[in-house]
Parts: C-alpha cells; structure tokens; sequence
C-alpha cells in the first residue's frame, strides 16, 4: 500500500514540540517500511524554506527553547527516500520563491493534484 500525507495546517504542536506531528509520524512510518510521500500545500509550503529560524521565539514570559527546524525534518525525509510535494501555487501566493526550497522538494502545479493522487492508494489530509 502506498500512502500520500497531505499537510496543510502550518506549526501546529511546534510551541510544545520540536517538530511538527504530522512529519514525525511520515518518518516514523518509513523507517518502519511503509510506502509513502508527503504533500505540502497551504501554509505548510513554508516547511520546505532552507535555512528557517525560529530561535528566539516566545509567548509570554515562555520562551521555546528547543524551536522546531522543519527544514532539517524535511531534509530527513528526502534523505530517507520519501518523496516530497510543494503544490507551486500555494508557494507563489506566499511569496516564497522554490529556488529556495531544500534540495530534492518536488514542486507540482494545482492542476496536477488529480494525477499525483492516482498514484497511491490511499490519501491522508492532516
């Protein structure tokens, strides 16, 4: 069985964690041998940006003192064989230009989510 996760919501659960849960489990999965690709479309296009930083990040009087690195968590899974999907105009309406995506992100136009979904067999949207 081939999986496809789709992460749309951006920086959920990284105020109590290090990373973002739907990207730990994807890399959790494929260590355990699944087969699966990760699609990032909404706000969540900004997890392939090289070289994020969000040290210094507080709320309050709380500072996080293990900010997450999306980056590097996307490195890992491109590393470790998943493929991972930009939709490219979710980048383009946020002003984020794909030259600066980590090295291996695939970008996919809108019109071609149809054709990327055919490929698995199942779809799972964060």
């Amino acid at each position: 069985m081939r999986a496809l996760q789709i992460i749309r919501s951006a920086y959920r659960c990284t105020i109590e964690e290090q990373d973002d849960p739907a990207l730990w489990i994807a890399r959790a999965m494929k260590g355990a041998g699944a087969s699966l690709a990760v699609l990032l479309r909404g706000n969540a296009v900004g997890y392939a940006v090289e070289g994020q930083d969000a040290t210094g990040l507080s709320i309050g009087t709380r500072a996080q003192t293990r900010p997450p690195s999306l980056d590097q968590d996307i490195n890992a899974l491109i590393g470790g064989g998943t493929d991972v999907y930009v939709v490219a105009e979710d980048a383009d309406e946020r002003g984020i230009d794909v030259l600066g995506f980590a090295p291996g992100v695939k970008t996919i136009p809108r019109h071609e989510l149809p054709r990327l979904f055919a490929e698995f067999d199942q779809v799972w949207h964060w």
